[in-house]
């Protein structure tokens, strides 16, 4: 399964151009493990510097894509549907935004930074209206829809799990959210609600655990968007200050990147996502010229970049903690049994071992592990080790 974010956000944040900037590979696409059918699902990928400079090889990647020494790792991202206030409550596309949420890892948010939308999306005067509320009104969505999921039954339930001294019920409406067991439970113990029977709980003890279950299950990172909007300069250090230590805040222009990806794709300019500068190599009109050194002056300069790929990668790596691990058969010349060299490249959770990889590659490699190597430094991985990032693993099988 590949890692799945979701992008949510109230209705003129520009979530769909980020959408639409975030899934459109100017590269001839790889044959990748996994298919796109849903409509409002699409590719999008996460950068990191691949080992192929510093193994001195030329790699040819099969499930991922490497540019000038950067592999890009395809990652699928989740339109979801149009936020509105009350969503929990089936306001709006509200049911089908929260189905989508459950299927997502980990969530973008994406907001005006402009403060030029309301919390209903209508436009605004920029700078009067404050994005902090938008940050608040999604918790408080995700947080409503799942109490009152936990709440559906709540005495039956709460009766069976003080009977059996267990909480398997609890467990189960959870793992309904794609949330483990080993989640709620380590929530529950922080809590000290463990301490009392569950018929005793009251709505504040089970909101709590709903927050702090929800915020280790489904991290949120910030996409600031409309950054090159003025007001949003103010907005942004104000929301960075304010989220600290809760939120990764990312500074972005989502019609920035869009314009820059059509440029490269267009072979005006040459540019690799998440760069902080571009090189025309191509005829511009006047217009294009103008278009062009407003997103350099506006957002390249002032933030470093456009933030949607530093958003996504944030995402993943940051707010999630996952690894990158590049698999090889053959340890000592970096390929697959078809002399591909790096050609595959997996993103595991934390603490993930090598019997985790060989799992992830094929069921069959799991049951029939016996131990790894780390082709770099030829030292033998037993089946517990956890992996590192960056690795270049090979897998080795009892006969």
């Amino acid at each position: 399964m590949p890692v799945q974010l979701g992008l949510v956000g109230k209705p003129n944040t520009g979530k769909s151009t980020f959408f639409s900037a975030a899934t459109l590979t100017e590269v001839k696409r790889a044959p990748y493990p996994f298919t796109t059918i849903d409509p409002n699902v699409g590719v999008a990928h996460v950068k990191i510097r691949c080992v192929c400079r510093e193994l001195g090889v030329k790699d040819n990647p099969r499930n991922s894509i490497c540019i000038e020494g950067w592999r890009f790792i395809p990652v699928e991202l989740i339109d979801v549907a149009g936020l509105v206030p009350d969503a929990w409550k089936g306001r709006g596309l509200g049911n089908r935004f929260l189905d989508h949420v459950r299927r997502a890892s980990a969530l973008v948010h994406v907001i005006d930074a402009s403060g030029s939308t309301d919390e209903e999306g209508r436009p605004v005067k920029p700078g009067t209206y404050d994005p902090l509320r938008d940050v608040e009104f999604l918790e408080r969505e995700l947080d409503m829809w799942m109490f009152q999921l936990l709440k559906k039954d709540w005495d039956k339930m709460a009766k069976v799990m003080d009977l059996k001294k267990d909480y398997e019920e609890l467990y189960s409406r959870f793992s309904g959210l794609e949330i483990s067991r080993e989640a709620v439970l380590a929530a529950i113990e922080e809590l000290g609600l463990h301490a009392k029977k569950t018929v005793n709980w009251s709505d504040e003890d089970i909101l709590s655990l709903v927050r702090l279950v929800r915020k280790r299950a489904k991290p949120i990172v910030i996409a600031a968007n409309k950054a090159d909007v003025d007001p949003a300069e103010d907005n942004i250090k104000r929301l960075k200050e304010e989220l600290k230590g809760r939120y990764i805040v990312v500074p972005t222009s989502a019609e920035a990147e869009l314009a820059l990806k059509k440029a490269a794709k267009a072979g005006l300019i040459r540019y690799i996502p998440g760069d902080s500068d571009f090189e025309v190599v191509g005829k511009l009109t006047r217009k294009q010229e103008e278009a062009l050194e407003y997103i350099r002056e506006k957002v390249l300069k002032r933030y470093g970049s456009t933030g949607v790929q530093d958003a996504l990668d944030k995402t993943v790596f940051d707010a999630l903690g996952m690894i990158a691990v590049y698999p090889v058969e053959n340890e000592n010349k970096f390929t697959d049994h078809k002399g591909n060299v790096l050609p595959d490249v997996y993103l595991l959770p934390p603490g993930s071992t090598a019997r985790d990889l060989a799992y992830m590659i094929h069921s069959d490699l799991g049951e029939r592990f016996a131990f790894a190597i780390d082709a770099v430094t030829k030292r033998r991985l037993s089946a517990d080790e956890q992996l590192k990032h960056r690795m270049v693993v090979k897998i080795v099988l009892s006969r």
